[in-house]
């Protein structure tokens, strides 16, 4: 299933990685080992985030994503199920509107 993974960097430890040419290779192995179908680096509330789409199959696999961003940049992740147009009209919304609107 598709997840948006949101992820805020604070400051320390990333400014002292930048500082000690680190960031980019880490951000790399992240990037090599996750494989997001996209990603983008962006400010997030003041502060630098990247927004990753990624596949996951069970809800075991979001420590693979979310910890390497844990343990190298003490982020912060959220996850959020993504749906495609097709996933939506799957919902059954009609249904659920006669049931409970």
């Amino acid at each position: 299933m598709k997840m948006l993974l949101t992820v805020e960097f604070p400051p320390e430890p990333f400014n002292s990685l930048v500082r000690s040419g680190k960031v980019g290779e880490i951000i790399g192995r992240i990037l090599e080992t996750m494989k997001p179908e996209t990603a983008y680096f962006t400010e997030h509330e003041g502060k630098r985030g990247g927004i990753f789409v990624v596949d996951i199959q069970t809800p075991s696999d979001v420590p693979v994503y979310a910890e390497p961003f844990y343990l190298n940049f003490q982020a912060g992740c959220t996850f959020h199920i993504l749906m495609s147009p097709e996933d939506l009209q799957k919902a059954g919304l009609e249904e659920l509107g006669k049931k409970w609107g």
